[in-house]
């Protein structure tokens, strides 16, 4: 995942509390540099100076709006994932009873543990790859042991309404899994969030620069901005964190899942 190498490696609150302190250091240089000259700038200077103010936080919201809301359609994607991998699983258990006699038992058991695995897979960090690999090992040697007990089914029973209605909602559940996992990996290309935080730091910077020609320091409501910039942009990149941040997918769904299959068993 080359994409991740910059940003992923550190934590939403440690990435939020260096800008924060990054544009407020700008906007306390800047506003030395605006006091400095403020003797040497007229009214015109400082109209522009505001004009480029306004143009900055325009290009802000532009680049916000964009950047939130490319988190959030893979935050939405990453949670209908989820529901139609549950709707999968739950589909081809059902279909388990279509399968000759000798085969449910053995069908409903290898399930289980699928569901199990998916449920454990789905709590560990993205970052612990060895981890992953060996639930992902699991899962892949469940999927096999799943298809060839359905290849035997077909053998005894190659009739479409029944077998092969299995065969079908099998095929669902693994594509499922591996559509829920390329999900996973699709995030908000870095340089866009690079993007995102030097205009961050340059707004605070221009707004800096403008309080110090006005010679007034209004300190309060300027660190609640700053505080508000870094607090948006922690949303963003928690929604872009499968599996770290503080906003998660629920797996509520597929723990129900697990719950109703193993009180009908």
């Amino acid at each position: 995942m080359p994409q991740l190498d910059l940003f992923f490696s550190y934590s939403s609150i440690t990435i939020t509390a260096v800008l924060f302190i990054l544009i407020v250091l700008n906007k306390e240089i800047a506003f030395r540099i605006g006091r400095f000259v403020q003797n040497r700038s007229d009214t015109e200077i400082k109209s522009l100076t505001a004009s480029v103010q306004a143009s900055v936080l325009g290009l802000l919201a532009l680049l916000l709006g964009f950047t939130f809301t490319m988190a959030m359609q893979r935050y939405d994607n990453r949670s209908q994932a989820l529901i139609d991998e549950v709707n999968s699983i739950g589909t081809a258990v059902f279909r388990v009873q279509l399968l000759p006699a000798k085969y449910k038992n053995e069908a409903a058991e290898l399930f289980k543990k699928y569901i199990d695995l998916r449920i454990a897979i789905g709590k560990i960090d993205l970052t612990k790859q060895d981890e992953r690999k060996k639930y992902n090992k699991q899962i892949s040697d469940i999927q096999i042991d799943l298809w060839n007990l359905a290849v035997l089914a077909t053998r005894d029973d190659p009739r479409p309404v029944t077998t092969g209605a299995f065969v079908t909602s099998l095929n669902g559940v693994i594509d499922s899994q591996g559509k829920r996992n390329g999900f996973l990996q699709m995030h908000v290309p870095e340089i866009v969030l690079l993007l995102l935080f030097i205009v961050f730091i340059s707004t605070g910077g221009i707004i800096g620069y403008s309080t110090g020609l006005s010679g007034k320091r209004v300190l309060i409501p300027t660190l609640l901005v700053s505080f508000l910039m870094a607090l948006i942009v922690f949303i963003i990149i928690d929604l872009d964190r499968p599996k770290r941040g503080l906003i998660q997918v629920d797996q509520g769904i597929m723990l129900e899942l697990r719950e109703r299959i193993n009180h009908d068993s």
